[in-house]
């Protein structure tokens, strides 16, 4: 799979796009790479921008058609989207400020919570004051705690529309 993300890093570079993640998903003849890119500007990806690097992409694997061995596959490429899936460390330090939805595998007692209203909750649904290598950072009400990457299951962005506007 190394091989891959570098093609496909190579194909989105070229087309002035960078690659978000890549999922394979599926068994036998059901099976699909999904590629999701994305631009620095939010809000960026076009149709055209998926169908060129869909292009470039498929150029570096017909080259070297032995990189995904077995049955046929399905390659899908898109923008992450707005609710986007948070997986690595730097897709949560480039949503600091932004609402999440994050599940953990643990308690957050377990990442120091003392507060009685949230130590046993399992989720969280509010804004990453902070991001490093090693989690994300949180602040409700006066509670201010740290999650470790390796106990989050599960996070996405959530799109929320800006009440506060006059339309």
């Amino acid at each position: 799979m190394e091989k891959v993300e570098q093609f496909a890093n190579e194909a989105a570079t070229q087309e002035g796009c960078f690659v978000y993640d890549i999922e394979f998903i599926g068994g036998g003849k059901g099976r699909t790479l999904r590629l999701f890119i994305d631009k620095e500007e939010e809000g960026a990806i076009s149709i055209e921008d998926c169908s060129n690097v869909a292009k470039a992409f498929n150029v570096f694997l017909d080259a070297n058609e032995d990189l995904i061995p077995g049955a046929s596959y399905t390659l899908e490429v898109s923008s992450p989207g707005l609710e986007r899936h948070l997986v690595k460390p730097w897709h949560f330090k480039k949503a600091v400020g932004k609402k999440v939805y994050l599940k953990t595998s643990k308690a957050l007692e377990s990442c120091g919570v003392e507060d009685k209203k949230l130590k046993a909750a399992k989720t969280v649904e509010n804004v990453i004051s902070a991001a490093d290598d090693e989690g994300v950072q949180f602040v409700i009400g006066d509670v201010n705690f740290k999650i470790p990457y390796a106990i989050i299951e599960k996070a996405k962005v959530l799109f929320e529309i800006n009440k506060g506007q006059k339309k």
